[in-house]
């Protein structure tokens, strides 16, 4: 009895201390989910920089020749636009600073930045774009990976679910 109590208690305990997970999710770069994310370094703004403080940031890594890239756009200038006031989507290009800035189809409505010795990316082991992560505001990562991948796309619906779920 005393043994299958123990057992309980610590199915329960994990139960209760379980964070997200990737579910065997297909990653293209290093998994840091539920740790703490890397110092945001970037070269240049080309954007202005976004204040950052008590929100919820989203780093997407991009190139302008890539088309799923491209056609993930629209979908994170909505989130921008619907959530500005808990989200800072920053677009992060390891391209040079005038190729990021002449792009415009579609055109970037979130913050963007450029940082061509790929700082961030490298200590992610970041190996196909898109790649996302989705920092909280204490600075864990809570979402990861290709945001268009089958089964695991980083939908509004999501990024609502996470943004309630991990608020401070």
């Amino acid at each position: 009895m005393k043994k299958s109590i123990t057992v309980l208690l610590l199915f329960w305990a994990t139960l209760v201390a379980a964070q997200e997970s990737n579910n065997g999710k297909r990653l293209w770069a290093k998994s840091i989910l539920n740790e703490k994310a890397p110092d945001l370094v970037v070269e240049k703004w080309i954007s202005k920089q976004p204040d950052t403080k008590g929100k919820f940031v989203l780093i997407d890594f991009w190139a302008t020749w890539c088309g799923p890239c491209r056609a993930y756009i629209p979908t994170l200038n909505n989130l921008q636009k619907k959530y500005a006031d808990k989200l800072a989507i920053i677009g992060l290009s390891n391209e040079a600073a005038e190729k990021v800035e002449a792009f415009d189809n579609p055109k970037i409505n979130y913050f963007e930045a450029i940082d061509t010795k790929g700082v961030i990316k490298d200590s992610l082991q970041v190996k196909g774009i898109p790649h996302a992560i989705l920092i909280d505001p204490k600075g864990i990562v809570r979402w990861e990976g290709f945001p268009l991948l089958q089964g695991n796309q980083l939908t509004e619906e999501v990024i609502k679910g996470l943004l309630e779920k991990y608020k401070n």
